[in-house]
Order: C-alpha cells, then structure tokens, then sequence
C-alpha cells in the first residue's frame, strides 16, 4: 500500500502542476470571498506545493515516517489552493490522498535520520540569514525609490511579507520599478530554501564512515577463517563501513555513495549465516532510504541475492591462473618466456617480501614509486585493490620486488592474501616508466613460482571489465556489437581492453563478477555511485548521502 499511496501522492503533485500551468479563470464562491491579499498567494503557492508532493512522493515508498507528515501538511494544504483556485478535481483528489494516507499511517514505520535535526536548525537559520541580508542588501541599494527611510524594522516587515507571498503584485513602499523584482526574488529564495530543508527533512541517512578497533580486528578474523574468495581480503580497507550478523560471525563492508549503500564483494562468513545477514542489511539499508549495489559479486553467491529479489548484471571477469597448472613452455606463451628471459639476462632479480622484512628505507622507495606511477591521478580501487600498501600485516600480504641491474627497486606487485581461499590476490602493480618491456609479466611469473612453493594454488591479476564483449573471438549479437563499440570508445578514460589483453597473456581461467541491484530503474544511480567509489568521479567523500 505504501508503493500505491506514493503513486497517487506523485500523481497529485502532476496534477498541482498542471493547475499552475494552466490556471482556470473559473471563479468560486470560496475565492470571490478571499482577501484580495490572499489570492496572489495561492496563485503562487499551488506549484511549489505539487513539486513538494513529488518529492515527498519518493519517501513514502521508502515507508518514510517524515515523508508520510510532509505529506499530510501539503495535501491539506493542496486542497485548500484547490478550493481557492478553482479546481474541483484536484481538491478531491488530495482530499482523498489525505484521508488514506491517515488510514494507513501504521505502514509508515522508517524513521529519520536522528542527526539531521541540529543540521537542519542550522540550515533554517541560514536560510532565514540569507534571505534577510538579502532584503537589506537590496533595500539599502534602491533606497531612494522608497517613500520612507530604511530601517531594520522596514527591512524586516517589507522581506517578510515579499517572503510570505504578500506583495507578488508589488510593494506599497517602492516605486514600481523595484516593487515587482523584489518581492518575487525573495518570494523565489524562500521557496528555493524551503526546497532545501524539505529535501533535508525527508532525505536519505547521512552516511557516517566508522570503524572501531574492536570491528576492524573482528574483520580480519572472520577475512582469514572464512574470506576464500579472492576479493575478501580487499574488505579491510580503511574506507569501509562494517555491518555484522546478530553474532558477529559474518558480515559486509560497504560504502554509501550518493545514496547507495556499495557492497564490496560477497558477505564474508559462514555460508548458513549469509542469507540471516543480508536481510538484515537490506532492511538496514532500506530504513535508511538506501539504495543497495554489491560490486564485484561471484557467480556462486547469485542465487542467494536472486532468493532476496535481487538482480544481478555481468560486469566482467577476473583472471586467475592456477599455480600448478601455470608453465612457459609451448608456443602459445612464448612472448611472455621472452620477456622472462630478456629481464634475467639484463640482471634484473626478484625479490619476495613480507610486510615486516621490508624496512623504512625500502617502504619509503617502494612508496615513491608507487606515486610516480600514478602521477596526478587520485589512488583508484574499492572492491578489487587496498587503499595502502601497508594496510594488511605480515601474514596477510606479499611484495614481489624487481630490482634493476644496480639493485634499486624499480617496480613491484603487491598482493593481499586470501588464506582461506589459498590465494594471492593482486592488488596494485606500480614500476619507474623507464622498466623495459615485459617487467610486470617478469614479476607475475616471479609470483607464481613463489606462490607454488609456498603452498598457495591461486593468483588472482587484474579484473577485465567486460570480457566477454571485448574479447576478440567472442561471438557476439548485433547488441553486443553496438556495446562492444561503445565500450572500446571509453578507451582513453578506463583500461577495459588494455587490462583484458595484458591477462589473456597469461592463459588464464576466468571467473565472472556481477553487479547486483534491486531495481532495473536503480542502474544509472548504481554506476554513477560506483565510478564514484573507485575515484574515477570526484565526489566520493566520507559522508557520502
């Protein structure tokens, strides 16, 4: 009921809008006997009311206890206009919206955000602040079309009324070249900053990263005893939020980010408590108006999202070669042999440390390489690359360093490792621009005998956004075709095809990741949230609503 009473609260605010646009000249009983004052008022006062409505419309079918009172205040107020206005139909129609919208006023339980009531008392008073420096400022300046001096309490009763609708069709006080800007500039403020409180009131949770010590310890638990997948380790980054299950023995990190609660992953636990721990989240996620997106999900986690009304959309593969099954023998791998064999004999060595074997020195070296190679460009990565090269401690991260023929470092591969998957997850591969040619392929071979001695079966490279569409044998329907063109005409802003060429080098086996949402219409917001959190937009912040 809820989704329904939205609708009709949606299509009372169309209705308001058609009202204003196309007043009737129609007169009434009820506005012949309204003050002349009045009746410019409500003139003006119908539009905003039905945007109001729309807005407010959104809340409700979020179950919002805010939007729900909102709704009751504009509807009621709605009617009135109606009535004054001249629109029989409308007045029944909000008329009607009103009384069930109290019938069913249980349905509406989502609470508000706590926090927003102190913010939104500063916003009303900068508002109020605003709209009378304003008045003043322009009251001072055409002070000689004014018949009497400007004073404060000129400036306060001529902004206030011009604010409450009352001087629309001029100003007793001004002469007529100021008395028809003046009033409708404030009387636009006011609405424009009523827009904003409203929005304030009604909105979305505001997002509050936080992690406790207590949480972060628990999340490396739970990473090392139950993270197999190869993108569990990447949860414990530094700019994710913590949600557990009623016994703290699964969970999911997530970022909010314009609005959408971000998953990294799947849901890390024991398999029985992940389907008890994503219904919590999602009603969490949902009480807070919360769209959800889990970023990077695998194959065998979707009929567990499809069982909760989820919907899951390919986004690419990840590339992960199997330790023992990995060789550079044969033709088809020859390039890479070469490159192998072209760094030895140019005295390049590799050298595989822990996090406690690397000293200051060298973590200052290794960190100077890391932002020469990315330049300008901000660090990038939430699902599939850690946030610091020395997030994770000894036991739950690799450096493969390549040194040059002189000894200094001039590139490296840092992993996290996935101990309950027996794997080694890459997360970020920076080198000097002057490395030869086939210096990372030197390192990933480096990696992989190391990671068959050492007991590890996996190495997980880089994702391939999209795979399957830009491989080149792919066969592909007239859609993908057209698909395929526009995602190779991102080429100069996002490495799609040059990340899936770099790791069909390497003979991989490919595992897919999914995108997973709940509603199709969610999709644009959805990917605008998720360039946003791996920084390829710039307005991913801390608190992001």
């Amino acid at each position: 009921m809820p989704l329904v009473l939205a609708w009709g609260v949606a299509a009372a605010g169309a209705l308001g809008l058609a009202d204003a646009l196309l007043p009737s000249d129609e007169r009434t009983f009820f506005s012949a006997v309204a003050p002349d004052a009045v009746r410019p008022v409500t003139s003006a006062l119908v539009g905003p009311l039905a945007l109001a409505l729309l807005l407010a419309a959104r809340g409700l079918a979020r179950r919002k206890r805010r939007a729900w009172q909102v709704s009751l205040v504009l509807l009621g107020g709605s009617s009135a206009l109606h009535v004054l206005h001249g629109f029989h139909v409308g007045a029944v129609a909000t008329a009607l919206l009103f009384v069930a919208l109290v019938a069913h006023r249980h349905e509406f339980d989502a609470r508000g955000d706590p926090a927003s009531r102190p913010r939104l008392a500063l916003r009303a008073l900068l508002v109020a602040a605003a709209i009378f420096l304003y008045g003043a400022a322009a009251l001072w300046l055409n002070q000689l079309a004014i018949d009497q001096p400007v004073s404060l309490g000129l400036i306060a009763r001529e902004t206030a009324a011009a604010l409450a609708g009352l001087r629309l069709h001029g100003k007793a006080h001004v002469a007529a070249s100021g008395g028809d800007w003046f009033p409708l500039s404030v009387f636009l403020a006011g609405l424009a900053g009523g827009g904003w409180l409203l929005l304030g009131w009604i909105g979305p949770w505001r997002y509050r990263l936080r992690q406790e010590a207590r949480e972060r310890a628990l999340a490396r638990q739970l990473v090392a005893a139950w993270g197999a997948d190869t993108l569990a380790p990447f949860a414990l980054r530094a700019d994710k939020s913590y949600f557990f299950s009623e016994d703290d023995r699964a969970f999911v990190a997530y970022k909010v980010v314009g609005g959408v609660a971000i998953v990294s992953g799947d849901p890390v636990g024991p398999a029985s408590e992940l389907g008890p721990l994503l219904d919590r989240f999602i009603a969490f996620a949902r009480a807070r108006s919360w769209r959800l997106a889990i970023l990077g999900a695998s194959e065998g986690c979707l009929e567990l999202y499809r069982g909760r009304g989820l919907h899951a959309l390919y986004h690419g593969d990840e590339a992960v070669l199997e330790t023992d099954a990995f060789s550079l023998e044969g033709r088809p791998i020859r390039k890479v042999r070469q490159s192998v064999h072209r760094l030895e004999r140019a005295g390049y060595r590799a050298e595989i440390l822990r996090p406690r074997e690397i000293d200051t020195a060298l973590r200052q070296e290794l960190g100077a390489i890391a932002r020469e190679w990315r330049g300008r460009e901000p660090e990038r990565g939430f699902v599939m690359a850690l946030d610091a090269l020395f997030r994770l401690g000894d036991e739950d991260a690799v450096f493969v360093v390549g040194r040059g023929p002189g000894g200094a470092p001039a590139g490296f591969l840092h992993f996290a490792v996935c101990r309950a998957g027996g794997a080694l997850s890459l997360s970020s591969m920076p080198r000097l621009r002057s490395t030869p040619n086939g210096f990372n392929e030197w390192l990933i071979c480096e990696a992989v005998v190391w990671a068959r001695k050492s007991g590890f079966a996996r190495v997980s490279l880089n994702f391939s956004p999209f795979a399957a569409l830009l491989a080149p044998e792919a066969q592909l329907s007239r859609l993908q075709r057209v698909e395929r063109r526009a995602l190779l005409g991102l080429k100069g802003h996002f490495q799609l095809d040059n990340l899936l060429l770099f790791n069909r080098k390497f003979f991989p086996c490919w595992q897919r990741r999914f995108v997973v949402y709940e509603r199709r219409l969610d999709l644009p917001r959805v990917g605008i949230a998720a360039l946003a959190a791996e920084a390829y937009l710039p307005f991913a912040g801390r608190n992001g609503r």
